[in-house]
């Protein structure tokens, strides 16, 4: 159960969202208690969401975040995205051992050592170099971002306890629990 009421979402941002091609999520639901932060969080979050770069490659990204902060909730949410942008369920069973899967290209893998530096706040200049082969500065800056929300995002579910929607909900929960034993 989540620490904070889920409240019905402020009727302009409720279109904004759903103009976007949102949903009604109870993340959105929980910080519709501070609407002006919301309406920040959704342009924020969409303006990643529609990047320069491959979704995908920026949905394996943020998976590998969630995968890395146990955090069902996003899991949940973002193997659904994922999926729409291409990714496999084998890729997503696969993305715990990226380093050693042939199902993913060297830039996919530039992509994701680049995430979990900056999960792990150890950026180095040779994982930086090894990324900026691949990307644009633009694209770097994007990639960055993305990652380092997506790092935020598990962090601010966990301390307000959300619960996910519907019934995928225990499957992604257990996922996030076997993440832990690891």
């Amino acid at each position: 159960m989540s620490r904070l009421p889920l409240i019905e979402i402020p009727e302009p941002l409720d279109a904004h969202i759903k103009a976007l091609g949102g949903k009604p999520l109870n993340l959105y639901r929980a910080l519709s208690h501070n609407p002006r932060l919301l309406e920040s969080w959704i342009d924020f979050a969409y303006t990643l969401r529609d990047g320069k770069t491959p979704r995908r490659l920026r949905e394996l990204m943020i998976l590998r975040t969630a995968q890395m902060a146990h955090s069902a909730y996003e899991l949940a949410q973002h193997s659904i995205m994922a999926k729409k942008a291409g990714v496999t369920e084998n890729e997503i069973a696969e993305l715990e051992n990226w380093q050693q899967s042939t199902l993913f290209n060297d830039i996919e893998k530039a992509a994701l050592k680049l995430t979990e530096a900056i999960v792990n706040n150890h950026m180095t200049d040779d994982i930086y170099a090894n990324a900026a082969q691949y990307f644009s500065h633009v694209d770097m800056i994007e990639l960055l971002l993305t990652a380092s929300f997506y790092c935020m995002v598990p962090r601010f579910l966990n301390a307000i306890a959300i619960t996910t929607e519907g019934e995928s909900s225990l499957q992604y929960r257990k996922m996030a629990d076997n993440l832990l034993a690891f």
